[in-house]
């Protein structure tokens, strides 16, 4: 019986060991150009410097600004979104985990004991009456030999969603910081719109007045007096409007934060926020095949192939194995020494003669091959264009903003004369008016341009694959 055990565990050795019969993985060539864009819109020392991979920079390094270190770190450790992720791939581990048992044999131990008494009556003289007897069998059910690597393929198809999964959860995390930065940044901007529409208001309301004040002794008309009541009203409604846009910032931040945000983590305006650091690429655009989404679309790729390998043993015969190996004995001590008992093998052997199902399910997985090759490419392309879109954002913002300030310079001279010329008698109040709203909205824009510049530096900052866990190098096989 020995022998027939070690030959046993020798044939489970041997087919743990094979091979499948899935098509062997080679990467594709990416379907964008080798090089970021170049042109007047983009900056010259973006060009690409031939690095195979995105510099790690840890969002700690990255977000200079303390306060929303701390609100990124309150995200990452209280949004549910995240919790969710984490508990996908909580979920995606135990999976692969029941498919990777699925390799082994299931071996089972029943054991028995019995004891019996008997008459005096019904017993030889010089025999016990009490008789013990001990059982033990251990047994294999069903266990498929795994000769074609079916098992195996769906091993590593659930080991490639597992990986899949584990790196949705870096992508969400990159999602959740710069989702976090960005509510923080627009805060702050709608902080400084609101200083900036309050103060706006107390320089109409210090000009209506005035002009109240001179229609009453007959020194201004009626026309110039309402005029200026429109601009206090309008300043009013502004200055409401962006208190509600204030409010939602920070019922977004809260939500992101997953806790209510404490009033000292939050920005005054933005010229209070220290801004990012600034990226400039300097690879070549291969290394966003590092992106933890298009890592988890190659995974994808990965398990449809794996996939093929499931399809096409289906079409193999598949032998499945019960083994039982029982050992008796009168005396509970020698149960296992007593070197007798019974051993039991029977193999079963299913013949695939022809089954339309299992030739289908051979082309539905090379269908499935081709899908998420498909999707592999488009989330490669999607993201060179996330990229190239940051990258023109960020070889023109300065320039904009540097053409705004002057414009607000420019329109704050001109406010400055139309008052002048209004209070001098030389100009009506319409000039003054006009010239009061230009700048209202020039200094509006200033404060969205330079949101827009620091925004893009987070954007710029997760496009690139940065702001969440290093990339892990997961490698799965046959």
């Amino acid at each position: 019986m020995n022998r027939q055990l070690f030959f046993l565990l020798g044939v489970i050795a041997l087919f743990l060991c094979g091979c499948t019969m899935a098509p062997k993985y080679t990467r594709h060539k990416a379907p964008i150009p080798a090089e970021w864009p170049q042109g007047r819109a983009y900056k010259s020392d973006q060009a690409a410097t031939g690095a195979e991979r995105v510099p790690v920079l840890k969002w700690r390094d990255f977000f200079t600004d303390l306060r929303l270190q701390k609100l990124i770190e309150m995200a990452l450790n209280n949004n549910r979104d995240l919790r969710l992720a984490a508990l996908n791939v909580e979920r995606a581990r135990a999976l692969y985990g029941v498919q990777r048992a699925e390799l082994f044999p299931s071996v089972s131990a029943v054991g028995a004991g019995s004891k019996q008494r008997s008459s005096s009556d019904l017993t030889r003289p010089g025999e016990p009456r009490t008789t013990k007897r001990f059982n033990v069998d251990l047994g294999i059910t069903s266990w498929e030999i795994d000769f074609f690597g079916r098992i195996r393929s769906l091993k590593e198809q659930a080991l490639q969603e597992y990986l899949a999964t584990e790196e949705a959860r870096r992508s969400a995390q990159i999602a959740l910081v710069a989702g976090v930065s960005r509510a923080y940044l627009a805060f702050a901007a709608d902080r400084g719109n609101l200083k900036l529409a309050r103060s706006t208001l107390e320089t109409q309301q210090g000009v209506y007045d005035l002009i109240r004040r001179q229609y009453e002794v007959g020194l201004a008309n009626e026309l110039d007096l309402r005029r200026a009541q429109t601009q206090v009203d309008a300043a009013r409604g502004d200055v409401a409007r962006i208190m509600q846009l204030v409010a939602q910032d920070q019922n977004a931040l809260n939500l992101l934060a997953g806790s209510p945000v404490p009033e000292d983590l939050l920005p005054v305006d933005l010229s209070s926020v220290s801004a990012p650091k600034e990226i400039f690429p300097g690879m070549s655009s291969e290394a966003l095949l590092n992106r933890p989404d298009i890592m988890a679309a190659e995974h994808r790729l990965k398990g449809a192939y794996a996939f093929i390998g499931v399809a096409r043993a289906a079409l193999f015969p598949r032998i499945a194995l019960t083994t039982s190996i029982g050992t008796a004995s009168d005396e509970l001590s020698g149960l296992f020494n007593s070197g007798s008992g019974t051993w039991s093998f029977a193999p079963q052997i299913t013949m695939p003669i022809f089954d339309a199902r299992t030739w289908a399910a051979l082309r539905v997985s090379k269908t499935v091959r081709k899908i998420a090759l498909t999707q592999y490419e488009k989330v490669i392309q999607t993201a060179f264009r996330e990229v190239s879109d940051s990258l023109a954002v960020q070889g023109t913002v300065d320039r904009q903003v540097e053409a705004q300030q002057s414009l607000v310079n420019a329109l704050a001279e001109t406010y400055r004369l139309s008052v002048n010329r209004y209070t001098n008698g030389i100009d009506s109040y319409l000039g003054v008016l006009d010239a009061q709203r230009s700048l209202y909205g020039a200094k509006q824009g200033l404060i969205a341009l330079r949101l827009a510049k620091i925004a893009n530096r987070v954007s710029l900052y997760a496009v690139l694959g940065g702001g969440g866990d290093q990339p892990s190098v997961h490698q799965g096989g046959s």
